[in-house]
């Protein structure tokens, strides 16, 4: 394929009413293959342009000697029945496997429970500290932290300083990067509303049937026996097999626009060749930032500012292979709270599904909260998978002779990181892209900087399509499925799970950019240029 030369187009397939031209699918995870999938229930093939050499995103199974891997964890529950209903029409039955939900925390050497239980938690942490964080909590009921405006504040007033610091400092930093009291008091309350030691002391003195404002959380759910990337590398055969064209390792580099609409995109290919690939949609779930500095000619200056003021955290797992005798636990993954190592959750892989490991063997994927460029994002995989080694054994868990193997696996942008800007800058972009591309579509997590689950990705992608076939008009950008509406058992109906705009899809904190900035900084990150 020579420099700039047209592309093959998808099969020739008369394309119905409203749809005019050639539809182009950036990305190939979850939003982007559901896209393309809905198409052909229209007749419509298109043409799907993924940068990287595998099908997901973050979804993906990456496999290693024969050993797959979940990045991130992806439990499949949801209450969107026309999500649940695609699953199953993407894989069969038997390929799915039903799966306890066990996920607790570890803490010197301790697992406690997940959400958190006051008679499991005093009990583990021993009646001597035990009686000093009931006197820690008992002291911040009667001189609470002057300022309770901050996630810190908040925590204390409720918990005490020394059940914040074992439970909630050590593990929120490592996720996010940035000090617990920097973090919003308001994403706080949304995520633990009015839960405090002394209400959680009370409940577990009394019986069940009394305890009507706990959440019952999911017990199980579905998973592909091939992790969740079976899904999507089945839906890609499908999609293909009807006549779409998959392209992978193919990034794009520019989308011309003239008239008002996008014509034309263009990618390039591992060779340093490009394509070009004509238009009349646009489904993009590439970052919206890079989607914007890729338009042709560029958008002003003050939109290509706010493009560049969106910012990510990145995401990297140690997988290690280890004897499955040396894993007694059996949760899916645990939460570590302990300061003196980074590992921020550790995955048993072997508890997602067997046929992820092999034979006698198990992998303990661990997993760092990162930024791209940072000390641990640069370092070499073989450093890595030593640290990982250390990091088990000083938490007493596998000794690092027992480790046999090891892997490394980075996903850049896994999150959107959220600052006092964010909702601004992407009000900019959707506002440019509405007046002189609106046939551009952003779709999914990246695709819409939102901090989202996967079948809040798949649902804005099946909308999307209704609005390009039908002309159905659905606003995709009110699609919003909370965190809690994953994890708990409360009805809800798919009207339920499309509130309003100002939801984040997920829980998120809404972090000052100069912490974001700092935190970088202190990583190793250098942003110049």
């Amino acid at each position: 394929m020579s420099a700039e030369t047209p592309a093959p187009r998808p099969d020739d397939v008369p394309h119905p009413p409203g749809v005019e031209g050639d539809v182009v699918v950036i990305g190939a995870g979850p939003a982007g293959l559901t896209a393309a999938y809905q198409l052909h229930k229209y007749g419509v093939p298109s043409t799907i342009l993924e940068a990287d050499d595998i099908v997901g995103g973050i979804s993906r199974s990456p496999e290693r000697d024969g050993w797959r891997f979940d990045i991130g964890g992806h439990r499949f529950f949801t209450k969107v029945k026309e999500v649940e209903d695609l699953w199953h029409e993407i894989l069969p039955a038997e390929d799915f496997l039903l799966r306890p939900r066990k996920s607790r925390i570890f803490y010197d050497g301790k697992f406690f429970d997940y959400p958190l239980k006051a008679s499991n938690a005093l009990k583990n942490l021993g009646p001597v500290e035990a009686v000093r964080c009931v006197a820690s909590y008992g002291w911040a009921r009667v001189r609470p932290p002057k300022d309770q405006t901050n996630y810190e504040g908040w925590l204390v007033a409720r918990f005490g300083w020394r059940l914040y610091r074992t439970f909630f400092k050590t593990y929120t930093e490592k996720v996010w990067g940035v000090p617990v009291s920097s973090m919003p008091a308001d994403w706080a309350a949304q995520r633990i509303k009015e839960l405090s030691l002394g209400k959680a002391i009370v409940n577990a003195l009394l019986p069940k049937r009394n305890q009507k404002d706990i959440a019952s959380l999911i017990e199980e759910f579905q998973y592909p026996k091939y992790g969740p990337g079976m899904m999507w590398e089945v839906c890609r055969d499908k999609v293909e097999a009807q006549g779409s064209m998959v392209h992978m390792e193919t990034r794009v580099t520019k989308i011309r626009h003239t008239d008002g609409f996008a014509v034309e995109v263009t990618a390039t290919h591992p060779d340093g060749t490009s394509s070009t690939h004509p238009a009349g949609h646009v489904i993009s779930s590439m970052p919206i930032s890079q989607l914007l500095l890729a338009m042709d000619p560029p958008p002003p200056a003050d939109v290509m500012a706010a493009a560049d003021g969106l910012a990510y955290r990145d995401f990297l797992t140690i997988a290690l292979v280890v004897p499955d005798d040396d894993i007694p636990w059996t949760d899916n993954w645990i939460y570590v709270h302990d300061p003196k190592v980074e590992v921020g959750r550790i995955q048993n892989f072997g508890s997602w599904s067997p046929y992820l490991v092999k034979e006698g063997r198990n992998v303990l994927g661990l997993e760092y909260f990162v930024f791209e460029g940072d000390r641990m994002w640069t370092s070499t995989d073989e450093d890595l998978v030593e640290q990982g080694k250390r990091e088990l054994a000083a938490l007493n868990l596998v000794e690092p002779s027992r480790v046999e193997k090891g892997y490394v696996v980075r996903m850049p942008k896994a999150y959107p990181t959220y600052d006092e800007h964010y909702q601004d800058n992407v009000k900019v972009l959707r506002r440019w892209l509405e007046r002189h591309a609106p046939n551009v579509h952003p779709v999914g997590r990246n695709g819409m900087f939102r901090y989202n689950n996967q079948d809040h990705s798949m649902f804005t992608a099946m909308l999307t399509v209704e609005n390009i076939v039908t002309g159905a008009g659905h606003d995709v950008w009110e699609v919003n499925v909370e965190e809690e509406y994953h994890e708990t058992l409360s009805e809800t109906s798919t009207a339920e799970a499309t509130p309003s705009s100002t939801g984040t899809g997920r829980d998120a904190p809404v972090l000052a950019r100069v912490d974001i900035e700092r935190a970088r900084s202190d990583r190793g990150v250098d942003d110049r240029g």
